[in-house]
């Protein structure tokens, strides 16, 4: 039987001891989804000047709160340190504002800026991106290194959007 190339990059268990290591892969998933998602929702505001689609990816972000929801009960469960726990507790609170601010009961804060709402809003977005991707820059510095180009793929889609006024 033949060992796959990519196993030693995903054996984070015999690699760092990481316990359970499928909720690490999972979070490390979550986070890379989120980047890509919220990158082309931010690209798709270019030429159309629409939320449309971040609207319909929101939905997709709001389903992927069921594997963190996993990921995190899996690393309560297994006693693992607060770096494991931090990262999905963080994308579920931002999750909930999410759905309270965009989809529930929709409120505009974005333009005009409405502080209360924005800045928490973002500490909790990127807060949970940071706080996902960090405990994988000790457990696989390989994975570590595509969550670094999906946020930076995130972030600049951000920007092109911010310099075409639609962000």
């Amino acid at each position: 039987m033949t060992k796959s190339v990519l196993a030693p990059a995903f054996d984070m268990q015999a690699r760092s001891g990481c316990e359970p290591w499928w909720a690490a892969s999972t979070v490390w998933a979550v986070v890379n989804a989120v980047n890509v998602l919220q990158g082309a929702g931010f690209l798709s505001r270019i030429p159309t000047g629409s939320m449309a689609v971040n609207h319909l990816l929101g939905y997709v972000m709001i389903v992927l709160a069921i594997p963190s929801t996993l990921a995190l009960v899996a690393f309560v469960r297994a006693g693992s340190g607060w770096l494991h726990l931090v990262g999905p507790f963080a994308y579920l609170a931002f999750v909930a504002l999410m759905v309270v601010v965009d989809y529930a009961w929709p409120v505009e804060f974005r333009s005009p800026m409405r502080y209360e709402i924005l800045v928490p809003y973002l500490v909790l977005f990127f807060g949970a991106i940071f706080l996902m991707g960090l405990p994988m820059f000790r457990l696989n510095r390989q994975l570590w290194l595509v969550t670094v180009a999906t946020t930076v793929l995130l972030l600049g889609a951000m920007g092109a959007a911010m310099r075409k006024g639609v962000a």
